[in-house]
């Protein structure tokens, strides 16, 4: 499994419209695309502009080339891009070990 982590900046002032349009993309467009596990959403406390999304795929191809040549991913662009302040951070990683009630 691969770790999708997107470092998310919004413009000021859209956290409550911006967390209702992410969980709308992340209910309607990404649990469609093949390959994607499950997703979370952390919002920053000391940058409240800030958002860390982190989704769940089984290859590192299903984003790269499965999701991000589909048309679902213009549909959520769509839905999120309009509250971005630049362009996401996004980085793939996989898993070295974890605790074992997770």
């Amino acid at each position: 499994m691969i770790l999708e982590l997107a470092d998310i900046r919004i413009q000021p002032g859209q956290q409550k419209a911006f967390e209702e349009a992410i969980e709308r993309g992340l209910r309607s467009v990404i649990s469609r695309a093949q390959g994607a596990r499950g997703f979370s959403v952390h919002h920053g406390i000391e940058s409240p502009e800030r958002y860390v999304l982190q989704i769940q795929w089984d290859t590192l191809e299903a984003h790269t080339v499965g999701f991000r040549e589909s048309p679902l991913f213009a549909e959520w662009r769509a839905i999120v891009g309009p509250f971005f302040a630049a362009p996401p951070v996004v980085e793939h990683f996989e898993l070295v070990t974890q605790s074992s009630g997770q």
